[in-house]
């Protein structure tokens, strides 16, 4: 795999890019593995994991917040903390409404290996369950990818309308303005149009859709009705249908070949066979209807009549089993459909009708229309009801997928809601296959719980038990302790623990049920397991200010607001700060977790997040616009992403319609690896656009960050074609060196940067751009030019070129300067995690320890250093603690490269089924990824071969 030149582009720092954790592929061009013993391979792994840090990285940032030891807590004025101070008897973890297995990396391995074994018309149901897998992962972007697999496999036409609406609404397009819900991205993929088209064929779905070309059928359709009329002439007919004292000439034959009961009537041993005229007043059918029958009969073809004729032909058609005449009405209805209104007007025609494609077209639209169409009652009783889903059985469109996505978007928009209950029922009784009925019956437990309607809770999260998802045992023991059954609680967890292999959750969960320093130690030890879990800092937290230790208490919840933000632990520290009356932190936070829930309800929901700022105000400084930049300038510089956050909140507040500085909240939001957040800053920026080439821009971001590169290309060409702009240029430049690294197109990608440092910018984005240009010229071994782009940069006071100036000394072999370089990084930024990281490259191996160390203590998500600290052991001969060091990691981070390193050191040990089983898993997160291909088929052979 080649290594990106351009990985730190647009992440507006050095170390840590915003497109989340950087997979490093293990070097292509020597071998991975040993075939001698233990430390052959650790030694080579240790070296190739050196060399590797010499790239740039994309990876979260950290965030390090100093707070005085252990002040007096001083209370804040009543108003400002009307509810106190929060209490560890109203804390909970959740119970998260997602599949979590007790053994995830024999999950992947077991989803992988069928989807490779699996017939192809069957592949779409098994990328399915991988999507509901990767549902409870980090990444939305695996999701997405899982989604797009299953679209491309999808055999019917139920099946890619569901799966194309979903993949919309994955990119909320409904919050762009100017968009329509039938817009089309311009691939087969998520076409409104090419989803309405049956038949299998998973090579077409990334092609480009043929919506906007001209209709043939539509234009032969008029054509040919302006050659022949309505009705047949006289000499031409043998027979005539009476409707209402009206005579509808036909030809006998040709009204017999719609149907065999058509042909029975009119030749078989019915009294019609022998009649010239036949009366057909009771069968439901106009005379004008009937010409239109008789019409078709001929022509085989609908396209001039008027809508109240077509859905008389498609009743007929049905009553006597014309099944052409019905394909066609069927088809050329669904066309028709183009909204709201036209889906409700039509869609009780299609059910009643049980017309295929027109209650698709139907759905497709209420589906496209998500979120929105879940508050219009009109549309919910469809899907809502028992008798509503068998009605949507009978034509053929009620699934378990149709009821997933509609029940996910139900539990974001109102956990609680009767309308979240019963999807989530119609989902359990869609569920066949084993995971779908864990799903079902976990998610309703989840829910039921939430409404504390603890019975039914208890009853579903035990079925879901039941059916192999152990961990709705957690749940069923939570009701249980809601249920005052604590003691059972207990018994049922600490069994859990026995019979499994002990995962942070489960400690987590436990501890709810014991007291004093047994809870403490189940709630460390959860967090020894899985750092990432944040219940234990909160809980921590609020227990020393219990103990009136307020400043152990904001550095406990710093800890994981360092490597994970999220708003309940920013919250829990702005009420930590108000109490203290250090109200410029209080309103930092409150400012920033409003950034990622504008919605968000403070004090246990009791205060909108928006009134606390409006109370806070008052007590801190007030900054005029200018001033903010000023302190913008200064929180970039410190690598203070939190505080950058708040900054431009702020900015917010006074020119709301500012899409730089929506564009800014997005930069910062996904370095913080809060990626939905920051997608939805990205279009209200493309939304509050003041010109045609800016909306590009942005635009571009979006395509980019949902997958679509060649679109985001295109519209970064576009806009450049209107006005030349920095951040055109800087989109082309990123878009293009994320995908090649030829020379020419290196040469390529520095003139795009040249031309954005030309055009007009503010200091923030021109050192990023100088940054990522000296990035560009490290890799193409320009190491003057590189170390001019890095200095240029710091001169600005972008603090993060220190790394890449680091980088070249480095190469220059100048190891003292490069170790200097990154001291000044890590004294200088208060995110530097991944400065003490790379810190480690330029030292001997006790410091590198002793600073790897220190950057999986401020963030533990980080997958160098247990690689590193791996390769060690491994070079020590020390097999069994290296493995250990790994699982260590994958039990809370299933990361591709820990499973490859780890499947690396399993095949130097002879364990090639462990081999297999880690490269399977691999694999499922990443099955284009050449070097554990290589290790994976290598380790098959060798098992087959002991096998036989």
């Amino acid at each position: 795999m080649q290594h990106n030149i351009f990985t730190t582009m647009r992440s507006l720092k050095i170390m840590d890019g915003c497109k989340g954790t950087q997979v490093y592929a293990l070097n292509p061009s020597g071998p991975t593995t040993g075939t001698g013993g233990g430390g052959g391979v650790g030694d080579k792994l240790l070296h190739h994991l050196q060399d590797l840090r010499a790239s740039s990285i994309r990876s979260k940032s950290n965030r390090t917040f100093q707070a005085t030891p252990n002040p007096t807590i001083k209370i804040a004025p009543e108003n400002l903390l009307p509810y106190g101070l929060p209490v560890t008897d109203l804390l909970e973890p959740q119970i998260e409404p997602c599949l979590k297995s007790v053994d995830f990396v024999g999950t992947l391995a077991d989803v992988y290996r069928r989807i490779e074994s699996c017939p192809q018309f069957e592949k779409f149901k098994v990328y399915l369950e991988q999507c509901a897998v990767f549902r409870g992962l980090s990444d939305p972007k695996l999701f997405r990818r899982s989604l797009r697999s299953a679209r491309q496999h999808a055999v019917d036409v139920h099946m890619k309308v569901v799966l194309a609406a979903w993949l919309r609404f994955e990119r909320r397009e409904d919050e762009l303005v100017g968009y329509s819900a039938m817009d089309c991205c311009g691939r087969n993929l998520e076409c409104p149009k090419a989803g309405l088209v049956s038949g299998y064929d998973p090579e077409s779905v990334y092609d480009p859709c043929a919506c906007s070309r001209t209709h043939r059928e539509e234009v032969d359709d008029d054509i040919l009705m302006g050659d022949e009329e309505c009705s047949t002439s006289e000499e031409d007919g043998d027979m005539s249908f009476c409707i209402g004292g009206l005579e509808i000439r036909c030809t006998r034959y040709d009204i017999a070949s719609l149907s065999r009961p058509f042909r029975a009537m009119l030749y078989g041993g019915f009294t019609e066979s022998r009649r010239e005229k036949i009366n057909f007043s009771q069968n439901g059918i106009s005379a004008e209807g009937m010409r239109a029958v008789e019409v078709f009969s001929r022509t085989k073809r609908i396209g001039s009549f008027d809508l109240h004729i077509v859905l008389e032909l498609l009743s007929l058609a049905n009553k006597f089993c014309c099944e052409e005449m019905k394909s066609v009405c069927d088809a050329h209805l669904a066309s028709l459909v183009c909204d709201m209104e036209d889906a409700l007007s039509l869609v009780e025609y299609g059910l009643e009708e049980t017309a295929y494609l027109l209650v698709a077209a139907c759905l497709q639209v209420f589906l496209r229309e998500l979120p929105s169409s879940m508050h219009n009652p009109n549309v919910m009783r469809f899907f809502c009801s028992s008798e509503a889903r068998e009605r949507l059985a009978m034509v053929g469109h009620a699934s378990f997928v149709l009821y997933y996505f509609l029940s996910q978007i139900a539990m974001e928009e109102d956990m609680k809601s009767n309308i979240t209950v019963m999807l989530l029922e119609r989902l359990q009784e869609s569920a066949i296959d084993i995971w779908e009925k864990q799903l079902a019956f976990h998610q309703l437990g989840v829910v039921m719980l939430e409404r504390k309607e603890f019975k039914d809770a208890q009853r579903w999260f035990e079925a879901a038990a039941e059916v192999g998802h152990f961990y709705s045992l957690a749940g069923a023991a939570r009701t249980k302790y809601k249920r005052g059954h604590k003691y059972s609680a207990y018994k049922q967890m600490n069994s859990l623990i026995s019979d499994y292999t002990p995962a942070g959750w489960m400690y987590q969960e436990r501890s709810m049920y014991c007291v004093g320093k047994e809870r403490m130690a189940d709630l460390n030890t959860a967090t020894e397991l899985d750092p990432t879990l944040s219940f234990p800092y909160k809980y921590r937290a609020v227990s020393l200010l219990e103990e009136n230790k307020i400043g152990a208490a904001i550095s406990e919840i710093n800890k994981i607001i360092g490597f994970k933000v999220s708003p309940d632990c920013l919250e829990l520290r702005a009420w930590f700060s108000i109490a203290l009356e250090d109200y410029e932190g209080g309103l930092r936070d409150v400012r920033a977790l409003l950034t990622l829930d504008p919605n968000y309800m403070m004090f246990h929901g009791k205060m909108h997040g928006d009134h606390l700022v409006e109370l806070v105000r008052p007590h801190v400084q007030q900054w005029c616009q200018a001033e903010c930049w000023m302190q913008l300038y200064d929180r970039w510089s410190s690598v203070d992403d939190i505080g950058s956050l708040a900054v431009v909140h702020h900015m917010l507040a006074n020119d709301p319609g500012k899409s730089l500085l929506r564009f800014r909240q997005s930069l910062l939001l996904l370095r913080l690896n809060c990626q939905k957040a920051a997608m939805r800053s990205l279009r209200l920026a493309r939304n509050h656009s003041t010109s045609e080439h800016e909306r590009l821009v942005y635009e571009g971001w979006i395509l980019y960050d949902t997958g679509h590169r060649e679109e985001a290309l295109a519209r970064a060409e576009e806009s450049i074609s209107i006005q030349r702009s920095f951040e055109a240029f800087f989109l082309k430049a990123y878009a293009l060196a994320d995908s090649s690294l030829e020379p020419e197109s290196s040469v390529y990608v520095i003139q795009l940067l040249e031309e954005a440092l030309r055009c007009p910018s503010d200091g923030l984005r021109k050192g990023q751009a100088l940054n990522n240009l000296g990035s560009v010229y490290v890799d193409c071994d320009k190491l003057d030019c590189a170390a001019d782009c890095y200095m240029n940069a710091l001169n600005i006071k972008h603090t993060r070129a220190h790394q890449g100036l680091a980088r070249v000394y480095h190469l220059k072999n100048l190891r003292k300067n490069a170790y200097d370089e990154m001291t000044k990084l890590i004294e200088k930024a208060q995110n530097n995690a991944s400065a003490y990281e790379k810190r480690s490259e330029y030292c001997d191996r006790d410091m590198a320890k002793s600073d790897l160390s220190m950057a999986t203590q401020l963030d533990p998500l980080r997958t160098y250093p247990y690689r590193y600290r791996a390769a060690v052991l491994m070079d020590d001969h020390k097999e069994t603690e290296a493995i250990a060091e790994l699982t260590r990691a994958i039990a809370f981070k299933p990361d591709l490269q820990l499973l490859h390193l780890r499947a690396a050191f399993h095949e130097s040990m002879g364990d090639y089924v462990s081999t297999v089983r880690d490269c399977e898993a691999a694999l499922c997160l990443d099955p284009s990824h050449a070097d554990t291909h290589e290790l994976y088929n290598k380790a098959r052979e060798r098992v087959n071969e002991l096998q036989k």
